[in-house]
């Protein structure tokens, strides 16, 4: 008999972490730091509704900047369950083992999504959108280990010009 899915407030595991750094040294010689937190608002079944902030530093010999952005991310948890279609064609299952091996019991891949604004020190806010793709791995009794690959577009002015940046990140991060 399936369970019906509850609607969870402030769930188990309601806050995350993620770091991502770049140190390059030619072409430019930069460094880079996104810095990003959250808080898990609600779950539904495999739905979630995570609110974040994120952020993110740079820094050469001729500049600096340092901009901030606040969003929403709605996430589809176990999403490759979805391709299971019937039990004689596991294509999510296939998947799932191809992906992760040993680890394709505890792995929890998900999609999601991002919508917010951001601010940078030279202007105003601007529209903060883009989507992720991860995997969650629970390691102990309320702390898992998260990895996603995330890609937004946003509004930014920089050294008096306005123009949307696109920007992707690998981001390793725990939640508990």
């Amino acid at each position: 008999m399936a369970q019906e899915p509850l609607l969870e407030i402030l769930p188990l595991r309601p806050f995350n972490f993620d770091l991502a750094l770049r140190q390059q040294t030619f072409a430019p010689d930069d460094r880079e730091i996104t810095l990003q937190g959250g808080v898990t608002a609600l779950r539904y079944g495999d739905f979630e509704l995570r609110t974040a902030y994120q952020y993110f530093s740079i820094h050469t010999e001729e500049f600096s900047t340092d901009q901030h952005a606040v969003f929403l991310n709605p996430r589809w948890n176990n999403v490759l369950n979805l391709l299971d279609l019937t039990p004689s064609l596991p294509i999510g299952r296939v998947l799932r083992h191809v992906l992760f091996g040993p680890l394709e019991d505890r792995a929890i891949p998900y999609v999601g999504g991002l919508l917010g604004m951001v601010l940078s020190h030279e202007g105003g806010p601007g529209l903060f959108y883009g989507g992720q793709v991860g995997v969650r791995f629970p390691v102990a009794y309320g702390i898992s280990l998260d990895l996603s690959l995330q890609f937004t577009e946003y509004d930014v002015t920089f050294n008096g010009e306005s123009d949307r940046a696109q920007q992707w990140l690998f981001l390793t991060g725990i939640r508990y």
